[in-house]
């Protein structure tokens, strides 16, 4: 599994470091001469096996959290600020400017999505495409929002006018499985309905931000977007504790997510936007259509090595197909063809954290320890940056692999003789996001169906779980997700409505005509976008 520097296309190299050395606060580019972290990609570059060095990234704290905040304080000003009390129109302006420039740094994004995350470069090209196409489709729903909002209501003789209106300041925390994608979810829809933003990226898939910096700083008011480098501890405990953030919008872990909540003093006053992890199940029923399954599971769990919070973290399969499904998926997992992002049909890609194969490994184990076996022949073998998916049966409760999520190259498989099994389970489960369901007889499907909806927010037939198309709900139960994220939920998670009323009288009708007249206020207006 090792890499040559030789298979390495010159389309493909970092020919130099990138060295970020700025940061951007209340639209300045400031420069940082403080102490900084290396990047380091686990993909080598020389024929001994050896990681990459892709360059650093500043190491800030609670100083430059606090500027950051203050800036985005001093953008909103209470609501007074000239984002939040801006035309509708004219946010819509500054958000096309921003995706146009962004499109110019797509070359540069996707490889490094590709260095440094270890993405295939089918799917860096697709989480780059995808993200502009959010964007465009979020501004297209926020023209609908207000064009539905330019209206008056009338109730028992009280006038109102309804819009969605902004929350205040957003602390935006992304994942590093899809560092742009995912982020960009959260941070388009809170800067688009009037929120101002601080920004720290995740902890792999930092760098492929910093061609973006000018783009935002050259796009939206000052203030409006500030983008922190560092460790979460470092940098988003200080601003939590201030109290003075409205929103946490965090796309990671439940941990991380309590932990930073605990940390603001009024958490009442403190809304949630959070996407945190899933053991989402694969339930695979006597009459599925193998062929099919055996393709959907494979994508299912091992797309991006099992690294998403959709993937399908256990899979159970009746026990009349067992043997067979076992044999059969164990032989095309090992079919998959590992190599360099870049490199052609690529399914299997170095992991990005240097301790993920140590930690597949503990789980592995554990597994085998408590009676598990290895189903496929090439499953735990080990190379520097990668450690080949185990299929794992018999599985049971008391295994870690069971338990935890393992958000990595491992697939625990357990049989099942009765339904009640699997649903019991996710039950009892923490998580509650997706599941993926497997069988074709109506009469079968239809009760499972009605009750797995109550069990998870997403049922997939015959298909492998995901969380596109963006336009769909995606959410969770339990510690799985808060609010929902969607082309057309995210501008709701990230606003709230508030609206002017007015009795029916002949002084109020009068002053309202001539405020719509004068189109003087942003925010009490029927003009129509186009």
């Amino acid at each position: 599994m090792k890499m040559s520097t030789n298979s390495i296309s010159e389309e493909f190299q970092i020919k130099e470091q990138i060295h970020q050395r700025h940061y951007l606060v209340n639209g300045e580019l400031k420069e940082w001469k403080g102490n900084t972290s290396e990047v380091i990609s686990t993909i080598s570059s020389t024929p001994e096996y050896a990681h990459t060095v892709l360059g650093s990234i500043p190491d800030m704290g609670e100083k430059e959290a606090l500027d950051a905040l203050d800036a985005a304080l001093g953008a909103y000003d209470q609501g007074q600020g000239v984002w939040p009390t801006m035309k509708v129109k004219d946010r819509i302006e500054c958000m096309e400017s921003f995706v146009e420039k962004m499109k110019r740094q797509r070359e540069v994004v996707v490889k490094l999505l590709m260095w440094e995350i270890g993405k295939s470069l089918p799917d860096s090209q697709k989480e780059f495409d995808r993200t502009v196409e959010y964007i465009e489709d979020t501004i297209e729903e926020y023209k609908e929002l207000d064009r539905s909002s330019a209206k008056f209501q009338k109730h028992q003789g009280v006038y109102a006018h309804i819009r969605r209106g902004p929350l205040g300041v957003v602390l935006c925390l992304g994942p590093y499985n899809y560092p742009l994608n995912e982020t960009f979810a959260l941070l388009i829809p809170a800067i688009i309905m009037g929120n101002t933003t601080v920004f720290k990226p995740a902890k792999h898939g930092v760098l492929l931000i910093t061609p973006l910096l000018e783009a935002f700083q050259s796009s939206f008011p000052k203030g409006v977007v500030n983008i922190l480098f560092g460790r979460g501890r470092a940098v988003a405990a200080p601003i939590m504790q201030t109290g003075k953030v409205d929103v946490l919008a965090l796309i990671g872990n439940s941990k991380s997510a309590n932990a930073l909540q605990d940390q603001h003093p009024k958490s009442n006053r403190l809304r949630l936007v959070l996407g945190l992890e899933a053991k989402n199940p694969a339930i695979i029923l006597p009459d599925a259509d193998l062929d099919l399954t055996i393709d959907e599971v494979i994508a299912g769990t091992t797309s991006f090595n099992g690294q998403r919070c959709t993937a399908l973290k256990v899979v159970y399969v009746h026990e009349d197909i067992k043997d067979e499904f076992l044999k059969r998926f164990s032989k095309a997992v090992d079919a998959l063809k590992f190599g360099n992002p870049w490199d052609d049909g690529v399914k299997l890609t170095p992991l990005p954290e240097p301790g993920k194969p140590a930690y597949i490994q503990e789980l592995l184990d554990d597994a085998l320890a408590k009676g598990a076996t290895v189903h496929n022949k090439k499953g735990g073998q080990q190379s520097d940056n990668y450690i080949w998916p185990a299929v794992l049966h018999p599985v049971s409760k008391d295994m870690r692999v069971y338990e935890e999520e393992q958000f990595g190259p491992i697939i625990p498989v357990l049989s099942f003789k009765d339904i009640s099994q699997p649903l019991d389970d996710m039950a009892e489960s923490n998580y509650g996001q997706q599941v993926s369901l497997f069988g074709k007889d109506v009469y079968t499907l239809s009760p499972l169906i009605d009750t797995l909806a109550n069990l998870v927010c997403r049922v997939n037939l015959n298909s492998s779980c995901q969380r596109g198309p963006d336009v769909y709900p995606f959410t969770g139960r339990k510690d799985s997700a808060q609010a929902t994220l969607s082309v057309h939920d995210a501008l709701r998670s990230f606003s709230i409505r508030t609206f002017v009323a007015f009795k029916d009288n002949e002084l109020n009708n009068e002053t309202i005509e001539q405020l719509l007249e004068a189109k003087v206020s942003n925010f009490l207006s029927t003009d129509y976008i186009l």
